[in-house]
């Protein structure tokens, strides 16, 4: 099941600490079996001071977590491939048109 899921798709954690919580999938990470779910598992990452960060500070990163601890709830919908194919009828009905006047 966890091979289905895709960014957008609304899961709940199974196992963990935060075991019961549903969200939204933001990205997958296929080689490392993770997923980085919306407002669960973000970390301040303490950057040191350099030439491109002269003040040093705080980064917020997601941690994944595994997709064999996440149960598909609800299924991104799919783009409209209907409106695309009309939207290139349009297209051709105009340039014919523009061609026989």
């Amino acid at each position: 099941m966890a091979q289905s899921l895709k960014a957008n798709d609304k899961v709940r954690v199974i196992a963990g600490k935060n075991k019961g919580i549903e969200a939204k999938i933001v990205r997958i990470d296929r080689k490392a079996k993770k997923a980085c779910l919306e407002g669960i598992g973000i970390i301040e990452r303490h950057l040191k001071k350099s030439y491109f960060n002269p003040a040093g500070g705080k980064k917020s990163i997601h941690v994944g977590i595994d997709l064999s601890n996440l149960k598909l709830v609800e299924a991104a919908k799919p783009a409209k491939k209907a409106a695309t194919k009309e939207a290139k009828a349009d297209k051709k009905d105009a340039k014919a048109k523009k061609g026989a006047k």
